[in-house]
């Protein structure tokens, strides 16, 4: 990885100047992988992280031990002091905001009849709530030419059992993504959300036995569960060279049904 200070922009004029992503959830997972490879495609990444500083840290130390740019920022993604605080140091250090990651998230399972309704209220803060503040400083900061990406689910189509939590969550996602995207006209910024399928992430692999996370990876026909850099190039895609899709929901799930 090699430091960028001159490259592409999405319309395709040379720019002096290295584009920003602000990814939240940046230090683990499909996070890390996304802020990573955006930061392969030239840009300067803010690594947002909740509760582990030494994790964003150690993120930030091997993108820079390899050329690249990227600052640690902290905080919870609903609450709104915490995120203006972000993009404010994102801004301060790189001098803007081009693209918006919001990987955040948090995964509790059990059906509908079982589900503690402590345990939904907190999936809702972060996944509803934490979506909708980092989109309402996304839409306010991001400059033109630039992208919001929110984070979904393929289990929104699957409906699988246990689920009903948290795809309840993704669906809010979803149709606060489709709304930002009409809201933004005229300003050049596209909004589309990711909807992964199974990924070989700790979210998703926590509480699995290893004959139902091989039940999973066969049910797709690639016959292999999804890796964070396959999400990261879903993701790379919307944030850069993707400039006609908009106000869409990308599933990256190796054709799961």
């Amino acid at each position: 990885m090699s430091e960028n200070t001159t490259n592409t922009s999405p319309a395709g004029t040379s720019s002096t100047a290295t584009r920003v992503a602000l990814v939240t959830g940046g230090s683990g997972g499909i996070g890390r992988a996304v802020a990573e490879r955006l930061v392969a495609d030239g840009f300067a990444v803010g690594v947002h992280y909740a509760g582990n500083k030494d994790k964003a840290d150690a993120t930030v130390a091997d993108i820079t031990a390899r050329g690249g740019q990227a600052v640690a920022v902290g905080g919870d993604v609903a609450d709104e002091g915490d995120m203006s605080a972000a993009f404010d140091a994102v801004e301060a250090a790189f001098g803007g905001v081009d693209v918006v990651v919001n990987t955040a998230g948090t995964m509790v399972l059990a059906p509908i009849a079982e589900l503690d309704l402590d345990d939904l209220d907190r999936m809702c803060r972060t996944n509803i709530r934490g979506t909708f503040v980092v989109a309402q400083q996304a839409a306010r900061r991001v400059r033109r030419g630039g992208a919001i990406v929110t984070f979904s689910t393929s289990v929104t189509r699957t409906r699988l059992p246990t689920y009903g939590g948290y795809v309840a969550g993704k669906a809010a996602v979803e149709s606060i993504t489709l709304v930002l995207a009409r809201e933004l006209r005229g300003k050049d910024i596209t909004v589309n959300a990711v909807a992964p399928g199974p990924t070989a992430t700790p979210l998703f692999l926590d509480g699995k036995d290893d004959a139902l996370i091989a039940d999973f990876a066969k049910a797709t026909p690639l016959e292999r569960l999804g890796q964070p850099e396959d999400i990261a190039d879903a993701v790379a895609f919307l944030a850069g060279p993707a400039r006609w899709i908009n106000g869409q929901v990308l599933f990256a799930n190796g054709g799961l049904a």
